[in-house]
């Protein structure tokens, strides 16, 4: 091995080992902020239906035991089956495919590009992409199923359509693909519904997401740095405000039912 090619070997290899560093970290992060956010879902899932977004929401109890029935509510397995599902196609595409199905993302501004809004969600540029964004997918989904009962699905299609949709039209050349467009979008919902309903649960729920997921707001921001869609997340996090601002408004009318 040549001068050149022992130092090219080093460089690359410590940037394999800076990425993979960052990734980790990422990914400790990530299910650390999931941890604790998931005792507190489980603290609100044992408050009845009808108090949980009243004003006079009572105190969570201090021990508490949860069922399989209401941790496998029909809205939890689906986000469950959805995360499986995403999880199979992309080890699917990295070992089998070879990346192939990545090409069927969202491609801005091009008709053939439209069928990638429902995919896009389920298409991951490697098991790190998808890693990163399936803890957030379940937490937030989770409470926003909580709040949406009977609702979630249709909710969900309408984020995946509008975030699809606003990439398709402002996205930059390339491909888009992965969750992130519709986690932005739970991500808005919760913290729309947080700042306008005041309600003590809702107050409770905001502040959490906020120092837990605050900085996926910097997520919008264009930047000069690795490949990452900006325009899907400000889709999604434009169509989760919108959208949480029809349901404060609809909120005595909607049933809370899981």
């Amino acid at each position: 091995m040549s001068k050149i090619n022992r130092e090219d070997f080093l460089s690359s290899y410590r940037g394999l080992v800076a990425g993979s560093r960052e990734r980790l970290e990422g990914f400790t992060h990530s299910l650390f902020t999931s941890l604790i956010l998931g005792r507190f879902v489980l603290v609100w899932s044992q408050m009845p239906d009808s108090n949980r977004f009243s004003d006079r929401t009572p105190l969570p109890p201090s021990s508490f035991r949860v069922s399989e029935a209401q941790w496998l509510s029909p809205n939890f397995r689906r986000i469950l089956y959805a995360v499986a599902i995403a999880w199979l196609l992309e080890i699917v595409d990295v070992i089998i495919l070879g990346g192939w199905l990545d090409s069927f993302g969202v491609r801005p501004r091009k008709l053939s590009g439209l069928v990638g809004i429902p995919l896009m969600p389920l298409l991951h540029g490697g098991l790190a992409h998808l890693a990163s964004n399936t803890f957030p997918f379940i937490i937030l989904g989770w409470i926003v199923s909580k709040a949406e009962g009977k609702h979630f699905v249709s909710t969900t299609g309408v984020l995946i359509f509008l975030s699809g949709l606003g990439t398709w039209l402002i996205g930059s050349g390339g491909v888009h693909i992965g969750a992130s467009g519709l986690v932005y979008g739970y991500f808005g919902y919760v913290m729309c519904r947080a700042w306008l309903e005041r309600k003590p649960l809702w107050l409770l729920t905001g502040i959490f997401v906020g120092i837990f997921y605050g900085g996926m707001i910097f997520g919008i921001i264009p930047h000069s740095g690795p490949p990452v869609s900006w325009e899907g997340h400000l889709s999604g996090l434009v169509a989760g405000v919108w959208l949480g601002y029809r349901r404060s408004r609809q909120s005595p009318l909607i049933e809370t039912q899981i």
